[in-house]
């Protein structure tokens, strides 16, 4: 069966989601979340796209981007996950396919929701019963906007965030505030990214 091609454009923002093969763990211990930010923090300086958000999950993970051009997508990810299934394989002694399939993109196509896609990736190590409090998951950018915490991968703020409150401390617990809501469709986004 032929790929479907990707629906891209210039400066679109996009939810990006990949797994582990047969939802394998991607990342065993914290110096593989520690390589895979280093390596996604190298090779945004050579591709026009943004990290807004992102969730390192055991097995997958999301970005919420703004890819500047387009293209740059299909490259910077092709890039980083290349580079760290080579680390990943090197490490573990393995062979085969570590990421199942293609990462999955979907063009966010109104501007109402980039906060919630980002409540959404930023709330998956509590719906996975991961912590109890997001504020104790270190492989998200929660703790960049709710807690003002540096975070080498975050290129861009989300523009949503930045109309939460007039102050920083403000738009931090607006943001916090935000997060901590459960949402009915979370099960319905889960399914179509398959990661349930």
């Amino acid at each position: 069966m032929p790929r479907v091609a990707r629906n891209l454009i210039d400066n679109g923002y996009y939810h990006i989601v990949t797994r582990g093969l047969d939802r394998r763990k991607l990342f065993r211990y914290k110096n593989d979340f520690k390589s895979f930010i280093d390596i996604t923090a190298t090779y945004l300086k050579q591709y026009k796209v943004h990290i807004l958000h992102y969730c390192l999950m055991p097995n997958h993970l999301h970005f919420l981007i703004r890819a500047v051009v387009a293209l740059d997508v299909q490259k910077f990810m092709q890039v980083i996950l290349q580079v760290y299934a080579a680390n990943f394989r090197k490490k573990f002694k393995s062979t085969g396919f570590i990421f199942q399939n293609r990462y999955k993109s979907r063009l966010i196509d109104s501007e109402a929701y980039l906060l919630e896609c980002a409540r959404y990736i930023e709330r998956n190590p509590v719906r996975a019963k991961l912590v109890q409090d997001i504020s104790e998951y270190p492989w998200s950018s929660y703790l960049y906007y709710a807690k003002g915490i540096p975070d080498n991968i975050i290129t861009l703020d989300n523009p949503l965030y930045l109309d939460m409150a007039t102050t920083e401390d403000g738009r931090r617990e607006a943001y916090a505030r935000f997060v901590s809501l459960e949402r009915p469709y979370d099960d319905i986004v889960d399914k179509e990214f398959r990661i349930g």
